[in-house]
């Protein structure tokens, strides 16, 4: 079947036909009303999802700034890790605060990084260590994929709960075509005999 017998096939229930019932109709609706908002609802909520996640990376990113810091003790290592990898671990770091004091924590450097060192961290506007921010790329990707994942779920939504009334119109056919065979049956079967 062709992609006009396809289409054929899936109008029927719109056009003028003796054996189209309601169900039928609303089935029709549901099954418009579904593919509505897969695609223009989805797009809305994925383009949504994305923005105010960009949005938000773009704020992290203003709201922490990057200092430079002397790490003072070894990075902590675990007994099972190799000499020669390189992972982040934890160290304490000292940076200088803005009003001339210098300020201590720990946070994560390079295993490779040795007291002494100087490594780049991120602290807030009250100058407290922070995770780095997402770069420009890593907050896109995110981004997208978050859009991509609200989308998802919005049509996943839309398709089961369109699935789940269609399989109740379903039920409800059944039991209509069934009362009316309990009717014509015996009439039919009489006349066969």
């Amino acid at each position: 079947m062709g992609v006009h017998g396809n289409a054929r096939k899936w109008l029927w229930r719109w056009r003028s036909n003796p054996l189209r019932r309601h169900d039928d109709i609303i089935e029709a609706w549901l099954v418009l009303v579904m593919w509505a908002v897969i695609v223009g609802g989805g797009a809305v909520a994925g383009l949504v999802t994305a923005q105010t996640a960009q949005d938000g990376f773009a704020r992290e990113r203003a709201e922490l700034s990057p200092v430079r810091a002397v790490v003072l003790t070894n990075a902590v290592r675990s007994p099972a890790s190799d000499e020669s990898s390189a992972y982040r671990t934890s160290a304490i770091v000292r940076w200088p605060h803005s009003d001339g004091t210098y300020r201590t924590g720990r946070t994560l450097v390079s295993s490779q990084v040795r007291p002494g060192a100087h490594v780049t961290v991120w602290v807030d506007a009250r100058d407290k260590l922070a995770s780095p921010p997402a770069g420009p790329v890593d907050a896109l990707v995110s981004s997208v994929l978050l859009g991509l994942g609200s989308a998802s779920i919005l049509a996943g939504a839309a398709f089961g709960t369109a699935s789940l009334a269609r399989r109740r119109l379903d039920r409800r056919r059944m039991a209509q075509w069934d009362a009316e065979w309990r009717l014509v049956g015996p009439r039919w079967s009489q006349r066969a005999g």
